[in-house]
């Protein structure tokens, strides 16, 4: 970082200067961020303490929750403290850390997303041959190869965001460090890295959503065939949670970053980016645990041993 401006600090403008609602708020995203907490944290607990959860599908899912659980804990607590405390300042490296960490998490998440396409495939497609498909080398590889991606993209886009010269102002209007806003301060030619991260975040999240849209052509293909209404109820009702998070995630990623500069209006962004960054990850575990039978039933299941449990030490 060696074209590092004078700034070493910013201040993030936050969602409202309204002081009537800043408990409001401060209620509404605590809760929201614990609900995240729990959620994601208590799925991933749930996946590895029952062993009929021992899959492929829910090891990606275990994994799903921790980058959820990663890149809302990168923006929440932040958010939560600027409503408690309303100190707005946050340091040079702490807006490039949770730059890194939100773009690292983000991004993982895309490909796990594709991960867990590839994983419904087989086994909607290839049913006989899904144990021998969808080994634990080839999962394990899916997800190192999905961090992989996921943190060197970000490596990359923090070391040429946080080398532009912060030199006209450090008011960050946003709620927290992200790209557009972060150039929008900037003195230095950005238009080569406004192509590049057009490109890369295109190649990324249209890559792997062409992957989704492809892998899903040939369920919906095989689904049609299925003799039994039956069966083709239960294929689909494997595929529907994972369908609303790939729909909602990338929905929200088109939004937000591909389009030109141009043509963000910073209120709206605000709107978009709380949606993607907080209620999303929120979401993810809400719609795989409802919508889940072997989930409901694995948390029964353990709830009933800790009740039971419970009654013999008293």
């Amino acid at each position: 970082m060696e074209n590092r401006s004078e700034v070493n600090e910013f201040i993030l403008v936050g969602l409202t200067d309204a002081p009537e609602l800043q408990v409001p708020l401060f209620i509404v995203f605590t809760i929201i961020y614990l609900i995240t907490l729990v959620g994601n944290l208590g799925m991933i607990a749930l996946i590895s303490w029952d062993s009929s959860l021992q899959t492929p599908m829910y090891f990606f899912l275990s994994n799903l929750s921790l980058v959820d659980f990663g890149y809302s804990s990168a923006i929440t607590p932040k958010v939560i403290s600027i409503f408690l405390t309303e100190d707005k300042v946050i340091s040079y490296n702490g807006c490039a850390a949770q730059f890194f960490f939100f773009v690292a998490f983000s991004t993982v998440e895309s490909f796990l997303l594709a991960a867990m396409a590839y994983d419904r495939h087989a086994a909607v497609c290839k049913p006989l041959h899904y144990t021998t498909t969808m080994t634990s080398n080839v999962c394990a590889g899916l997800a190192v190869g999905s961090y992989v991606c996921g943190f060197l993209n970000s490596s990359i886009h923090t070391r040429d965001t946080f080398s532009f010269d912060f030199c006209s102002s450090n008011v960050v209007h946003d709620f927290f460090c992200d790209f557009p806003a972060l150039v929008a301060l900037s003195c230095s030619e950005t238009h080569i890295s406004e192509l590049i991260v057009f490109f890369v975040v295109g190649f990324n999240a249209l890559f792997t959503f062409f992957i989704i849209l492809i892998f899903y052509l040939f369920i919906f293909i095989a689904i049609l065939r299925m003799n039994s209404a039956e069966g083709r109820k239960k294929a689909f009702s494997t595929c529907a949670s994972h369908l609303i998070a790939v729909s909602i995630f990338y929905g929200t990623v088109i939004f937000m970053y591909l389009q030109p500069s141009s043509s963000h209006s910073m209120d709206t962004d605000k709107v978009v980016s709380v949606f993607y960054t907080i209620v999303i990850p929120m979401l993810n575990p809400l719609v795989y645990s409802l919508r889940n039978k072997d989930v409901k039933s694995a948390f029964i299941k353990i709830s009933q041993g800790a009740k039971s449990s419970l009654g013999l030490s008293l």
